[in-house]
This record gives C-alpha cells, sequence and structure tokens, in this order.
C-alpha cells in the first residue's frame, strides 16, 4: 500500500484518514524535496525510523567511547608524569648523597687546612659549596617543589603570554610544509 505525501503540508494522504509525520521526519523530507512529491511506504518508514534510532545509538556509543580513550589518555599521561617527577627527586637525593660526602670532605679539609697554616681565606669555597649544598638539600627533601608548583600556578593565571610559543601553536598546514620542505618529496597523494 502506498501513500502519497503532499509537498507543502507534511501529511500523508489515505484514502480516508489523515497521518502527521513526526516534526524530525517531517523536515527532513519536506524541507529538502519540496517541489516533487514523494511516494513512502509503510517499510520505509519503519526502516528510516529503525535506521534513525540505531545511528542515534551509534553516536551514543561512538561519544562515550571517545570519552573514554581521552579519559584513558589523560590518566595515561598523567602517570606518565608522576613516573618523571619520581626519577627527578630520586635523582636529586642520590646526588644530594654524592655532594653531601664531597661537601663534608671538603668542608673538613678546608677547615683543617685554613686552623694549620692560620688562613681564614682558605674557607671562602665553603660558602658556595654550602649554597649548592643548600639547594640540593631542599630539591630533595625540602619544600621547593611545592613552592615551584605554587609559582608556575601563578604564571599560568598571571602571566599566561610568557607561555606563548614563537610564531604562535603549530597548524597542521604549517606542519606539512616544514616535512614538504625537509624532505622534498612530492607524495602521489599531493599530486
Amino acid at each position: 500500500m502506498e501513500k502519497r505525501m503532499a509537498p507543502s503540508s507534511g501529511r500523508l494522504s489515505l484514502a480516508a484518514s489523515q497521518v502527521e509525520f513526526p516534526p524530525v521526519l517531517q523536515e527532513r523530507y519536506t524541507t529538502i524535496f519540496l517541489p516533487v512529491p514523494m511516494k513512502v511506504s509503510n517499510m520505509g518508514f519503519l526502516m528510516s525510523k529503525s535506521m534513525d534510532a540505531n545511528l542515534q545509538k551509534q553516536q551514543e556509543f561512538m561519544l562515550h567511547n571517545s570519552r573514554l580513550q581521552m579519559e584513558r589518555q589523560i590518566l595515561m599521561q598523567n602517570q606518565m608524569r608522576e613516573r618523571q617527577m619520581a626519577m627527578q627527586i630520586a635523582w636529586s637525593r642520590e646526588f644530594l648523597k654524592y655532594f653531601g660526602s664531597f661537601f663534608a670532605v671538603a668542608t673538613l679539609g678546608l677547615t683543617a687546612g685554613a686552623i694549620k697554616r692560620k688562613q681564614p681565606g682558605m674557607l671562602a669555597p665553603i660558602v658556595p659549596l654550602g649554597f649548592v649544598f643548600a639547594y640540593q638539600m631542599d630539591s630533595a627533601y625540602g619544600t621547593l617543589i611545592y613552592r615551584m608548583r605554587g609559582e608556575a600556578e601563578n604564571i599560568m593565571a598571571s602571566e599566561h603570554d610568557r607561555l606563548d610559543l614563537p610564531l604562535g601553536t603549530p597548524t597542521y598546514e604549517s606542519i606539512e610544509k616544514a616535512r614538504r620542505a625537509k624532505t622534498g618529496l612530492i607524495s602521489f597523494l599531493e599530486k
């Protein structure tokens, strides 16, 4: 059984009754094909309704999957950052052991030499070495990382213009231009 749709009314003409299109289908079929009357069968109507429902479910599924993928990527990047920070702190602590030993031996040697030769000027290298030792101690076990994080947050909040890259953020076109200039070859897709 075929139904005939009038182009301007948005209704199907049946022998005895009038059936109104849902608004989505009415917009889709009447505004696109206004000058041409369209024939719609019951089967086509049911199939398009089912296809629309499937399309909607597929779009929701794809949106959900992309969200999950982004969350996983964020978590992975955060774990990589945490591991790098842990390695940096471990390096600072290991360096502190060696530098602390050197500082202790140098301080004892310079103090003994200054007392033995009665030259207080021999104690002068202890001052800069002491600053380096204090920095390393603060970096390995102190609050340096918290102060640095606070300063970084302050820069991002109030001095964001300092974070801009020279020539702005790279674009696809700028990357492709650099790639073409470097390789000197034109792929068959670019012809």
